[in-house]
């Protein structure tokens, strides 16, 4: 068991949107940036919504900044063997309050898959204030350790729920 710590935000200037995943995993504590593993979905789905090539952590984060999505995790950080949301320990949420008290007009939060969803609504709705017209997406992991759908579905599936948000 391995004792992790999420990384910073990325914030823009006007968030639209929050999205959100559980932790990062080995590859991207490894590369010290979110969805590092070169089969994590998560950059070519961004890529297909904002139309445009990211091939630097610099232009992941201008993407961020240029469509008003702010990324972060739901844990500040846990225990955990390996990457898997399952092999979980010990989870200590990030605090969300300021956040919102920051970007009051900040509504939507996307969860990138299931495990950030349940962590969230176990560890911060129960125990921070929030504003009570936050407005959840669920979306597909985009981990490659969740293998129920194909890449492509996924992506689809972002893009239907989120290319009006962005």
């Amino acid at each position: 068991m391995k004792a992790c710590v999420g990384f910073n935000p990325i914030i823009p200037k006007e968030p639209k949107i929050l999205v959100l995943g559980t932790m990062p995993s080995v590859v991207s504590m490894d590369q010290t940036f979110y969805y590092a593993h070169p089969r994590n979905a998560f950059w070519p789905i961004i890529e297909s919504l904002v139309s445009k090539r990211l091939t630097s952590v610099d232009d992941k984060r201008q993407a961020c900044e240029e469509n008003g999505i702010l990324l972060w995790d739901v844990l500040q950080s846990c225990q955990r063997s390996g990457s898997l949301d399952s092999a979980i320990q010990k989870p200590c949420a990030n605090n969300f309050e300021p956040l919102f008290q920051t970007f009051p007009r900040l509504k939507i939060i996307a969860f990138n898959g299931q495990a950030a969803e349940k962590l969230f609504r176990k560890k911060v709705l129960k125990k921070q204030i929030l504003p009570k017209e936050l407005v959840f997406i669920s979306l597909p992991s985009t981990s490659p350790a969740y293998a129920a759908i194909t890449l492509e579905d996924k992506r689809l599936l972002w893009q239907e729920k989120l290319s009006n948000l962005l």
